[in-house]
This record gives C-alpha cells, structure tokens and sequence, in this order.
C-alpha cells in the first residue's frame, strides 16, 4: 500500500496520455459517425516531426528549454497537416457511402502511414532515441515524477481547459455543436460543415501531437508502429468515456489509465491470479474494461442512449 500514491500518479499520467488521443477520435465520430483508425498514426506522426525539428532543424546542443516549444510546434504541424490531408483525400471522397468503405480507408491509411515513415526514417525499423529535458527526478513524499512526467501533468489540463473554451465560447465551437446534432440542419442555417469537420479533423490532430510529445518525452524512444497500440487504447477511452463526448474521451482516458496500471501492480499480490499481473498482460486488462463497459454501460460513462438524445 506504500506503492499506492505512486501507483495513482502513473495511472492519471498514463490516463492523460490517452485521454488527449481519445479526443482525436471522439471529436470526429460526434461529426461526421466516423472511426479514423489512422488517428493512432497520427500520433506517431507527430512525435516524428517533433524529432525531426531536433535532429534536422535546431542547432546541434540546443538547449531543450528552446527546443521544446519548437518541437512541440513541429509535431502540431505535421499532425495537423496528416490529418487535414486525409480528411480532404481520403475521407471527403467517401462521404455518404456505405460505413465500410470509410473504415478500410482508414485502415489502409493507417498502414500507410507507417510504412511512410518507416521509408523516411530507414533507422526507425528499431526505436528512436527522443530527446529529455534535462533535471529531476522530483520528490513529492512518496511520489517521484520525471520531467516528462511534469510536462504531461501540466499539458493535459491545459489542452483541455483551451478545447472546452473553444467548443463553449467560440463562433466555430458552436457550428461544431449544431453539426455534430443535425448536420442537415446546421447547414440550412448558414454552417459551412466541410470546414468544421476540417476544424474537427485540426483539433483532434493538435491533441494527438502534445501526446506523441508527451509520450517522447516520458519514455525516452519512439518507433513507427508506437502508434497502433496506443491508437487502440486511445479509441477504447473514447468509448468508455462516451464516443462523441469530448470531456467523457478525457475521463474515460483515465480511468483505462488507472484502471491498468492498478491492475498490473496488485493483481500479482492476489493468490492464484499471481501471473496476470506482468506489465504484459496491461493490454488485455484494458481491453477486458472496455468489454465489462460494453455489457453493462454500453453507451460509455458520459454517453446518452439513443433514445435519450432523440
């Protein structure tokens, strides 16, 4: 039980790392009822730029202090850009099919991405080393964190705050709103829903890259298939939050966060279950939450019935 606080903080870090990922999916389904299985590769796409502006662009020994911004800048603009691309080329073109069609693009996308970057970067057939900022580890009692740790507790809540300002107070926010509830409507009363779905696209690609940063920077390496994993994690908070919900994505992220990191640190302790509770058995108790919120809250935490909302 001393483990205990320690354990909570890496759940909520884990948490927040899916949480901004999950926002991805969760904005663009609440739109346009779409699952952009790439989005994972956008992830990894972004932790890419971010690396490429430290090793391609910055001045060799540039102090990470500088670079961070810069970095985190570069990863925003790959994102943003992957993801504005494939909504205009890959998925524009297939509004108003049939919902499969939709779906393998996505995955055909998805894997296409990875082999891109795999091609670009002939080294990321293993993992990439991914620059830290220096000093730490930090001390709270019990509580060590790492200063990517510190980066990601004060991103997440801010990344946040930014988005539920943007969707409640802004013009665009509220036409993101109306689209997501009747796109037909919202278009009969002035709303350009191409370019809010372009903007959904944005957002949810913004997010995607402070969390490949994140990532990089709390775990030291990053490779091209990192995002397949995490994509799918990310997109299982989408739904135990709620899919459409964009504060349910945030908290559905950690609670798989939590819910994971608990599980694989005391489910060894219990007699018998004493080998189900190695880091890699992580991935199957997510997915075995994910089933449990299926059966008996399939709408997810924060989600409405389609009754409900009718």
């Amino acid at each position: 039980m001393n483990e205990l606080p320690q354990q909570l903080v890496n759940g909520l870090l884990l948490g927040s790392m899916y949480g901004l990922v999950a926002i991805g999916y969760t904005m663009v389904y609440g739109i346009i009822q779409l699952i952009n299985f790439a989005h994972g590769e956008i992830f990894m796409t972004g932790a890419f730029g971010a690396l490429t502006v430290y090793l391609y662009i910055l001045p060799d020994g540039t102090s990470m202090l500088i670079a961070l911004p810069l970095m985190l800048l570069g990863a925003i603009l790959v994102s943003t850009t992957v993801a504005v691309g494939a909504e205009r080329f890959a998925y524009r073109p297939l509004r108003g099919s049939p919902r499969l069609a939709p779906l393998i693009t996505a995955i055909g996308l998805s894997l296409a991405l990875q082999q891109a970057v795999w091609a670009w970067y002939p080294e990321a057939k293993s993992a990439r080393t991914f620059p830290q900022i220096e000093g730490g580890p930090f001390h709270i009692g019990s509580v060590t964190l790492q200063t990517g740790d510190i980066f990601l507790f004060i991103a997440a809540p801010v990344s946040m705050a930014i988005l539920a300002y943007f969707v409640m107070r802004t013009r665009t926010g509220r036409g993101m709103q109306a689209t997501a509830q009747d796109p037909d409507t919202a278009k009969l009363m002035g709303v350009n829903t191409d370019r809010i779905i372009v903007v959904a696209f944005a957002l949810g690609a913004v997010f995607a890259a402070v969390g490949s940063v994140a990532y990089g920077l709390k775990y030291g390496q990053i490779e091209f298939k990192m995002g397949f994993i995490l994509g799918l994690k990310a997109f299982t908070a989408a739904v135990l939050g709620g899919i459409g919900n964009i504060y349910g994505a945030m908290i559905g992220g950690l609670v798989l966060g939590l819910a994971e990191t608990l599980a694989t640190a005391y489910i060894s302790d219990i007699p018998g279950l004493d080998q189900f509770g190695s880091q890699s058995w992580a991935d199957v108790w997510a997915f075995i939450l994910l089933i449990l919120v299926l059966l008996f809250r399939p709408q997810g935490l924060l989600g409405e019935r389609v009754a409900d909302r009718a």
